[in-house]
């Protein structure tokens, strides 16, 4: 199974050139030339990982994306792209997981992203795994295990 990206940037060479650095390494690629389009596709796909610009519509449309994606059930790892990477530890309290600072070489993005995959589905996994053992755990006062429904 290819892992999915959604890729947010409105300048069209960085979408067209991270597009097919990433496919000819094994992901499948979606891609959106503004915040408002991205949000339309996160609401009617699933992906993996978004990697949103900062500065498309306005300075901050980076973390409308990020909002949205962060609001869909199949829960996408979320990073920040920027040339700007003065941005402090703001993108971090904004939901994002990684910044990625333009211009960024092949084999660097391709680490980082891997790295951004493998702690998303870490963090999914410890999360499902507090999940199931709330659901198995006596409920106060009754002695019963609750249901997960």
């Amino acid at each position: 199974m290819k892992r999915r990206i959604l890729l947010v940037d409105d300048e069209a060479a960085i979408l067209l050139t991270l597009k097919a650095i990433l496919e000819m390494h094994g992901f499948e690629v979606d891609t959106a030339a503004s915040a408002m389009l991205a949000v339309e596709k996160l609401k009617s796909n699933s992906f993996h990982l978004v990697i949103t610009d900062m500065r498309m519509e306005s300075d901050s449309a980076g973390y409308d994306v990020v909002q949205v994606a962060k609001q869909q059930d199949y829960d996408p790892a979320t990073a920040i792209l920027t040339a700007f990477p003065t941005l402090g530890s703001d993108w971090q309290t904004r939901g994002a997981e990684q910044l990625l600072v333009k211009p960024v070489g092949t084999e660097e993005l391709l680490r980082q992203i891997e790295v951004i995959l493998i702690r998303h589905e870490d963090h999914k996994q410890q999360k499902s795994r507090r999940n199931a053992r709330a659901a198995t755990m006596p409920a106060k006062g009754n002695g019963k295990a609750r249901v997960a429904s």
